[in-house]
């Protein structure tokens, strides 16, 4: 179903209070510190100016400051004067609105992800939202969906591009979204099997060190059957000497 927002800047029933967070389970975090490690690790590997914030407040509407929006995780792009801010706020200069925004669906946030998440962050200026519901928890004409995309589109029309089971494909960064985990968990890829999966930081240094070993132990191996050969050379019985 083409689903496309196009809603007004802000609804009193948008109105964010600082410091507020939803209470959140065990694995709803790790879902989401998995994503917030990859981003970071991809911004590190290619030397983005970009930053990635948990729960961070995004306000968009400056006469109406308390109407916003809390995405899970978001990656916002460029960073803004402050890394460390509290919220972001569109109206202020280097304030940007996210790149990507993401909503991980829990028990307590489904209505609010499905129903309004999709409005908000159309009024926001975001240009890609992710919403990913491994449970299933969505409901009503918008879902369920495992995995949803929003994209903004060259008229400023906020789109739903992709609603179904993972894998789709991530516009805003050139990368295709896979479930890992038995569908617990969202990643990124290069490609559509997410076979070359984006790795977070520590991964990497893993798997530099794994190559790291594997290049040695070949090295050694090559070491010791030139070795050998040589030994086999030198134990050979040597013919008679030529006569004088």
């Amino acid at each position: 179903m083409d689903v496309v927002f196009r809603v007004p800047s802000w609804s009193e029933r948008w109105v964010l209070e600082d410091g507020v967070t939803m209470p959140e389970t065990s694995e709803h975090r790790l879902t989401c510190e998995l994503l917030e490690m990859i981003l970071r690790a991809w911004i590190a590997r290619t030397a983005r100016d970009a930053a990635v914030y948990a729960n961070l407040a995004l306000r968009w509407d400056e006469e109406h400051p308390a109407v916003g929006v809390d995405p899970d995780v978001c990656l916002v792009d460029p960073t803004p004067p402050d890394a460390r801010l509290r919220s972001l706020r569109t109206w202020e200069p280097g304030h940007t609105a996210p790149r990507v925004a993401v909503e991980v669906v829990s028990r307590d946030t489904a209505e609010k992800d499905y129903l309004e998440g999709p409005a908000k962050y159309a009024a926001s200026g975001t240009r890609e939202l992710w919403v990913f519901d491994p449970e299933r928890r969505g409901r009503g004409a918008l879902g369920p969906s495992v995995l949803q995309v929003w994209r903004r589109m060259d008229d400023g029309a906020f789109r739903r591009v992709f609603a179904g089971d993972a894998p789709a494909y991530s516009e805003a960064l050139g990368a295709w979204l896979v479930a890992t985990d038995d569908g617990t968990r969202l990643r990124l890829a290069d490609d559509e099997a997410g076979e070359r999966r984006w790795l977070t930081g520590e991964e990497a240094a893993r798997a530099q060190a794994q190559a790291d070993r594997e290049r040695a132990d070949a090295l050694a191996e090559r070491i010791a059957a030139l070795e050998a050969q040589l030994n086999a050379s030198d134990a050979l019985p040597r013919g008679p000497s030529p006569a004088r």
